[in-house]
């Protein structure tokens, strides 16, 4: 059995998470540029090969499409077409920035790190994830 990656995708940033080989925890795994992120799941699943992708859909509290919905759709394609092997899964990912907060917060993480949009976009990611995971 493979990893699992998940992408939390942002126009500037994207944080990334990924399961154990056994696929039952999510990790946080780090933040990249998004324009480096088929380079980067290309050298990662070269390493390593993945099962699956799981990637945030982005939408409003009326389930509708956002301002970054069309960009992530777009990855979506792009994946699809240079992994046709994996499967890319969509997650609604309403919510998760707040959670992030709210998990930083408790996990005892000071006001600084907090503030830090990289740590919140891993974190994010890794929420995604384990949604994926338990939905399973």
């Amino acid at each position: 059995m493979g990893r699992i990656l998940a992408i939390d995708y942002g126009h500037k940033r994207v944080g990334l998470a990924v399961t154990d080989p056994l696929q039952l925890i999510a990790t946080p795994l780090e933040t990249i540029h998004s324009k480096d992120l088929l380079a980067y799941l290309k050298a990662m699943h070269g390493r390593e090969p993945l099962s699956a992708l799981v990637i945030g859909m982005p939408k409003t509290l009326l389930n509708e499409a956002t301002d970054s919905t069309s960009a992530v759709v777009g990855v979506v394609r792009r994946l699809r077409k240079d992994f046709p092997e994996l499967p890319v899964h969509e997650i609604d990912e309403r919510y998760t920035s707040r959670m992030a907060h709210a998990a930083m917060l408790a996990g005892g993480l000071s006001k600084k790190d907090r503030r830090d949009k990289a740590t919140v976009d891993k974190v994010s990611a890794t929420l995604i994830l384990q949604s994926f995971l338990e939905s399973r």
